[in-house]
């Protein structure tokens, strides 16, 4: 059985950079452009890159041309999301000589630090209306918490408040009134959901295996979420209020991460060991499983077209890293970023 639920998807993002940074950098493809140039289409991926020296956010159109550097940073970037305008983007970034969270327009620009605080702040998410933004951070004694700011990082708030846990990976709730977020403070880890206004808190999950990465449905009725508690690794539907938690995925290997949900969550991509290392598609429901691909690298950093037409992903191609796109049946598969350098981490920007 493979366990690893450590302190979060921080460290993975720590990881793949850290090979990501060991690979032979590749001069960067199409011309350069500085911050604040025309965005020409909503059918974009932003990725993360080190084609120029450091990891950065770039921005592509959704056939691979027109790559650009948005962030040009000092430092290096780390897990971004965008907001769900399309407008923006969050982000991580060491520049300042520890993680903070900042934010930048979608064309580059207007890139402000919004956390500003010794500690590490890490892991932004959006609320759904764009108006907040939840995040990780030790500030508090060095444990992990969650904290929620408005969208120009005033009044941070403390919502977790356990400062002997480790709290992370927060997920706001479709119509953002809570929150969910996995927690080991019952000494292995749980999905717990809060209020948004700190009250509430209650344990969904309640069992002695380790539960953890909860994505809600968008009509905030389900919540997804991975778990070992059959004693491999597997892919769970729970109600929002944690009865009737059902195996999705079934399988006689372990289901690793990423798992994704398509965004009418029709559909959920997965990376499974139960062949070699590859990224299948199932219905919602786990019936009608599809291996994409059938290689022994792993698929990893899967985001869904807005459209649920196209999977990007990176994957490992010799001393670095490549996007690529396939079609959620499998076929279509069109390498996007793959120029000697390591792309990893796509990001399709939202439709407003």
């Amino acid at each position: 059985m493979k366990t690893v639920f450590h302190w979060g998807a921080f460290a993975a993002f720590v990881a793949v950079a850290a090979l990501a940074c060991g690979g032979d950098d590749g001069p960067p493809t199409g011309p350069p452009v500085e911050p604040g140039a025309p965005v020409d289409s909503m059918d974009q991926i932003a990725f993360l890159s080190d084609r120029d020296g450091t990891v950065d956010i770039f921005l592509m159109n959704a056939d691979g041309s027109e790559q650009r550097n948005l962030s040009n940073s000092p430092g290096d970037e780390g897990n971004f999301v965008w907001s769900p305008d399309g407008s923006k983007i969050a982000y991580e970034t060491d520049r300042d000589g520890n993680f903070e969270i900042y934010v930048m327009n979608a064309d580059g620009s207007g890139q402000t630090n919004l956390t500003r605080n010794p500690g590490l702040d890490v892991l932004p998410v959006w609320s759904p209306d764009g108006s907040k933004i939840a995040f990780t951070t030790d500030r508090d004694g060095g444990n992990l918490e969650v904290y929620v700011m408005n969208a120009d990082g005033s009044e941070p708030m403390n919502l977790t408040q356990s400062f002997n846990s480790s709290d992370h990976h927060a997920v706001w709730s479709p119509d953002g009134s809570k929150l969910a977020f996995q927690t080991d403070r019952d000494g292995k880890f749980e999905i717990y959901v809060i209020n948004a206004d700190r009250t509430g808190l209650t344990n969904l999950t309640q069992n002695p295996a380790d539960d953890a990465y909860a994505q809600w449905s968008p009509d905030g009725t389900k919540i997804a979420f991975w778990t070992n508690r059959d004693g491999n690794v597997e892919i769970y539907m729970m109600n929002a209020d944690g009865t009737n938690p059902t195996n999705l995925s079934n399988s006689v290997g372990d289901e690793d991460l990423p798992f994704l949900p398509s965004p009418d969550w029709t559909k959920i991509a997965f990376r499974s060991h139960r062949d070699l290392d590859d990224m299948y598609v199932m219905n919602a429901d786990g019936t009608g499983q599809i291996r994409l691909t059938q290689d022994a690298t792993a698929e990893l950093g899967l985001a869904w077209s807005p459209d649920g037409t196209k999977i990007a992903f990176h994957k490992a191609q010799s001393n670095d890293f490549g996007i690529f796109v396939i079609g959620p049946d499998g076929s279509g598969l069109i390498p996007l970023a793959d120029q000697g350098s390591s792309d990893f981490l796509p990001r399709w920007r939202p439709r407003p």
